[in-house]
């Protein structure tokens, strides 16, 4: 089962909001919409999206303020699109950490192209000089395919949720190394997210039932009792 990109988009206007959410689920995206600041920023964090798409003139908070505050914590591709047409803005926007800047008006092509720019970014992983170059870590049967956003056990599709893949990515990225419980819980829920670790446990727990062989015995997965997880490292 493909897994479908999650899109944020923040916008307070109806009618630029309704014409992306039409697109966008057309071609197959998941789409939630935000039309103030502050909605938009409860939903990055409560949502986790893949791609956030930000509108700069909000009617309660200016948009760059937005764009700081989730690259003091997330990595997440966000796609400026602004009615302001300075060189200035773009580059304020692009220094302060966005991905892409769209200026109003713009068409359905040139917004799709460059919301898939930005999800392939993502699914370039820095974490190994390998994973990096290929897109893809293996450790035994595993295979974390982060082009295909997919992970394999000897060949098969784990069929693992979005919220699992996105758990063994983050582990797959840094094989070898231990992810503390709250380092996981806020890479993946939000900084605002309780530090709860039963959440990580019920995710763990169905991740290793689909790529364990025996779960209570993991080869590929290591719990660091009382600290969190850590990925075998990458053959």
């Amino acid at each position: 089962m493909k897994i479908r990109e999650k899109i944020l988009v923040i916008e307070d206007e109806q009618t630029i909001r309704n014409f992306m959410q039409a697109v966008l689920t057309a071609n197959d995206y998941d789409v939630l919409l935000a039309r103030t600041g502050a909605m938009g920023e409860s939903m990055i964090a409560s949502h986790c999206p893949d791609v956030i798409i930000l509108d700069l003139g909000l009617p309660d908070v200016d948009g760059m303020e937005i764009l700081r505050k989730v690259r003091r914590w997330s990595k997440v591709p966000i796609v400026v699109v602004s009615a302001r047409t300075h060189e200035r803005d773009k580059v304020e926007a692009l220094d302060a950490g966005a991905d892409d800047y769209l200026t109003k008006p713009f068409g359905t092509g040139e917004l799709l192209a460059r919301i898939r720019a930005a999800i392939r970014h993502t699914r370039t992983p820095i974490g190994s000089e390998a994973v990096a170059n290929t897109g893809i870590f293996k450790a035994g049967d595993l295979t974390i395919d982060y082009a295909k956003h997919r992970v394999f056990i000897a060949g098969q599709d784990a069929n693992l949720t979005q919220n699992e893949y996105k758990l063994v990515a983050l582990l797959g990225l840094h094989a070898g190394k231990v992810l503390t419980y709250d380092y996981l819980i806020k890479e993946l829920w939000g900084p605002s997210a309780r530090s709860d670790n039963q959440i990580l446990r019920v995710n763990m727990a169905n991740i290793r039932r689909k790529i364990e062989q025996n779960p209570a015995q993991p080869v590929y997965i290591f719990t660091e009792v009382g600290i969190g997880y850590r990925m075998i490292e990458g053959d």
